[in-house]
């Protein structure tokens, strides 16, 4: 196959991918729970000629693809779930199910990977080796679905695994490119201050747990700014609090969770014990207790030198020069991450941001929209890749 067909195939299947994420779009699952997109998934598979599928979970499929010839496995993975958002958008085609929406993309994620999965199909005679499509449950919420995925054994036997996300932030059309370390380590902390409650008249008669909180809030804020070196990048954000049932007692705890983001692991793991170390002194001095818990969620992205570099001269032969835009790590985390370590991996921002389109609203946000036209560029990034690795793209090489 040359370039040239390759990108007119893609093209099309554009209704029919628009199509696709379209139904998804309007019926939104939860994480843990798209068992509907599973059924759907697999009737679209089957659809398209696509037999080899399993469900190595309760929700989430894989399929295979065998090439006409022996050779390497290269993996793709799309994310399938929805968020706890009730969209606020006048689109026909928004989520029929209330506080649920596709604000972050995985929509269009499943509706290329199918596209990809039909144009790769008609041609597996071409393919030197096999394709293994992960659609994969529950990205949005720790500990997340890839692990499930890695645990079931979906990784064994693969030799490339490649990722992709829509992204606003980056105009359509264009990949945000990153070599190395892609995303943070997103974790989540919770501190219990324990005081002594009573009347708000006399606090003196109390050990005052809000004000021993927002002493800790505070000082939090010292870890990024005074412990950690400027040039290390660390966000660390206190984004709950609650304490108290009444306007005139004060409360015996104050209660406080937020999350830390990290790129350095060595940060990850010293930065938990400065924030304890915070949480101790400033109770200990009001004579209060406290309780720390620290939770690990997903670590960081980490692409393939190699491999990015060979992805980034596929898109250019493909797109043109222009078509790319090299990016700083990203602060969002990625569960892409839970199915790395046992091969070269890389993952790409796929650009859908278009403000003639109000395509440019941040993800996670109740007005967010997508430029269904970077759904062509995802899909011909997931197949070029698949063609050029796979030894069926003209000039394509493949790895062995």
């Amino acid at each position: 196959m040359t370039r040239e067909e390759l990108l007119a195939e893609v093209k099309d299947s554009f209704d029919e991918m628009v199509a696709v994420r379209r139904h998804l779009h309007q019926n939104p699952e939860l994480s843990f729970k798209e068992y509907q997109t599973t059924e759907y998934i697999i009737s679209q598979l089957r659809e398209a000629g696509i037999n080899e599928i399993s469900r190595p979970a309760k929700t989430g499929v894989v399929a295979r693809i065998r090439g006409g010839s022996p050779g390497i496995t290269a993996a793709f993975r799309a994310d399938i779930d929805a968020l706890p958002i009730r969209e606020d958008n006048d689109l026909p085609f928004c989520s029929v199910h209330d506080g649920v929406m596709h604000a972050c993309g995985h929509d269009g994620h499943t509706a290329i990977q199918l596209a990809a999965a039909r144009i790769l199909n008609r041609h597996r005679e071409e393919l030197k080796g096999d394709v293994l499509l992960i659609f994969q449950h529950a990205e949005e919420v720790p500990p997340g679905g890839g692990i499930e995925m890695k645990e079931a054994g979906v990784m064994e036997g693969v030799d490339l695994l490649f990722g992709l996300h829509l992204s606003s932030s980056y105009p359509t059309g264009c990949f945000g490119v990153k070599s190395g370390v892609l995303t943070s380590a997103t974790d989540c902390f919770e501190i219990d201050i324990v005081g002594k409650g009573g009347h708000s008249s006399m606090p003196e008669a109390t050990v005052d747990p809000v004000v021993l909180g927002a002493e800790v809030i505070l000082s939090l804020q010292t870890v990024v700014s005074r412990r950690i070196r400027a040039l290390e990048p660390l966000v660390l954000s206190v984004c709950q609090v609650n304490a108290g049932d009444a306007y005139n007692i004060i409360p015996e705890e104050f209660h406080i969770r937020g999350s830390l983001r990290t790129f350095s692991e060595e940060t990850r793991e010293k930065v938990p014990r400065m924030m304890e170390e915070i949480c101790d002194g400033i109770t200990r001095s009001a004579g209060a207790g406290y309780r720390f818990r620290f939770e690990k969620g997903y670590a960081s992205v980490v692409n393939d030198t190699a491999l990015a570099k060979e992805t980034e001269d596929l898109l250019i032969s493909l797109y043109g020069e222009d078509c790319i835009v090299h990016i700083d790590p990203l602060m969002p985390g990625e569960d892409f991450s839970a199915l790395q370590g046992t091969c070269p991996a890389f993952f790409v921002e796929v650009g859908t941001g278009n403000p003639a389109k109000d395509t440019c609203y941040p993800h996670h946000n109740p007005h967010y929209r997508m430029d269904e036209d970077g759904m062509l560029y995802g899909a011909g990034y997931l197949v070029s890749c698949a063609m050029s690795h796979l030894g069926a793209l003209q000039d394509g090489r493949q790895r062995t």
